[in-house]
């Protein structure tokens, strides 16, 4: 019988949890798993239509019902979350509970550099504000957030890390 991993990404929006992820899964030989594009394949509707037609409570109770559903599969795999999702109800008790839990902290210049792209603007968050409005509002998130990303099982400091390193440090977690 081999053992089921669930890695559950977490952090600001723009730390890289998307494409890290898949570098990880691809890297596991997991599947990646997207909890936003689970929920619009749900929902039926992008994030930013989610967050325009109804208010973000209606939007974290979705999330919060998505999170279960697949921490609730009988499969390994790696899932990128929302920035948000481990600060509302209790999903990171649920996470680390069900999951190896990982931190991306990346720097806050940088991951301001990545929203200001044109995909980073595509976020309802960070449309059409500049570097500096940017910044300031990743301050704010992280202060509010931060309290919850320090509750993963593992973190990534600084702005290159890669799928060996988080591989060793699993191996370590997975062995103890």
């Amino acid at each position: 019988m081999s053992m089921l991993l669930k890695v559950v990404l977490i952090g600001l929006p723009g730390s890289g949890k998307s494409t890290f992820g898949r570098q990880l899964a691809k890297e596991l030989r997991f599947t990646f798993l997207d909890l936003d594009h689970l929920i619009e394949d749900k929902v039926g509707m992008k994030i930013p239509e989610i967050f325009a037609e109804f208010d973000e409570g209606v939007f974290r109770e979705w999330e919060s019902q998505a999170l279960k559903e697949v921490l609730d599969l009988e499969d390994s795999f790696v899932l990128a979350s929302g920035g948000g999702t481990p600060c509302f109800n209790d999903n990171m008790d649920i996470i680390n509970a069900k999951s190896v839990s990982v931190y991306l902290d990346v720097p806050l210049h940088k991951v301001s550099q990545r929203l200001q792209s044109a995909k980073g603007q595509q976020r309802p968050l960070f449309k059409g504000l500049d570097q500096g409005e940017i910044t300031l509002k990743l301050k704010s998130l992280l202060v509010s957030r931060e309290y919850f990303y320090n509750q993963a099982k593992i973190r990534l400091s600084g702005e290159d890390f890669s799928a060996e390193l988080l591989l060793a440090e699993l191996i370590s977690i997975l062995k103890n």
